[in-house]
C-alpha cells in the first residue's frame, strides 16, 4: 500500500486552485478531486505497517490552525521545471503539526523524512514546456491568493498510480483539536 499524510483541501481552497488551469502547452493540470497539501509522503509499506501509521496517528494530538494559500512557483529536478505548485503561506501551526507527523511516523518505524518540509500544492505536471511561456504563467499569477479557512483534521491517504493522473483514497482522517 502507497500512503502519505495531507490535508484534504476544503472547497474553500480547491475552487481557487482550480480556476488557475489555463491553456499553458505541457502542464498536466491535476483533478481537483486530488489537490491536497502533503505532510509526509511514506511511501509503500506492507499491511502491518500501514497499521502502525494508523494507531500513531490516531495518538497524535493537534490544534485546528488556518490555511492560506499565496503565489505559484515550480520545483525544479536536474535544472527542468517538473511541477506547478500553489504556495502556502508560512505558518507556525502548520510547521508543529508536521513536525508531529513526522515524530509519530518515526515512532511507527518509519525512516526520518530526509528533505525539509517546504508546503505547497501541486497544481500541474510539467512536461517540455517553453522557459519564457512558464515564466509569463508564474509571474502573472504571483499575487494569487486563497483562504485561510481553518483546517480541523489531516488526512491518511493511499495512493495508486494511474496513465493520466494518480488516484488517492482518503483512507483514514483524524480529527485537530
Amino acid at each position: 500500500m502507497r500512503l502519505f499524510v495531507g490535508i484534504d483541501l476544503p472547497h474553500e481552497l480547491r475552487a481557487p486552485l482550480a480556476a488557475l488551469r489555463t491553456s499553458l502547452p505541457g502542464a498536466r493540470w491535476l483533478p481537483e478531486e486530488n489537490l491536497h497539501l502533503t505532510l509526509r509522503f511514506i511511501g509503500e509499506v506492507p499491511p502491518n505497517q500501514a497499521e502502525d501509521v494508523d494507531l500513531a496517528l490516531q495518538a497524535l494530538r493537534g490544534k485546528r490552525f488556518e490555511l492560506a494559500l499565496h503565489g505559484v512557483g515550480t520545483h525544479t529536478r536536474s535544472g527542468r521545471e517538473v511541477a506547478l505548485y500553489a504556495g502556502v503561506e508560512r505558518s507556525p501551526a502548520l510547521e508543529h503539526l508536521q513536525a508531529k507527523v513526522e515524530t509519530a511516523l518515526q515512532r511507527a518505524g518509519l525512516p526520518p523524512e530526509r528533505r525539509r518540509f517546504l508546503p505547497h500544492v501541486t497544481v500541474a505536471r510539467l512536461d517540455s514546456l517553453a522557459d519564457l511561456r512558464l515564466a509569463a504563467y508564474v509571474q502573472a499569477h504571483n499575487l494569487f491568493r486563497a483562504g485561510p479557512v481553518m483546517i480541523d483534521h489531516l488526512t491518511l491517504f493511499s495512493s495508486q498510480l494511474g496513465k493520466e493522473a494518480a488516484v488517492y483514497t482518503a483512507e483514514e482522517a483524524y480529527a485537530l483539536a
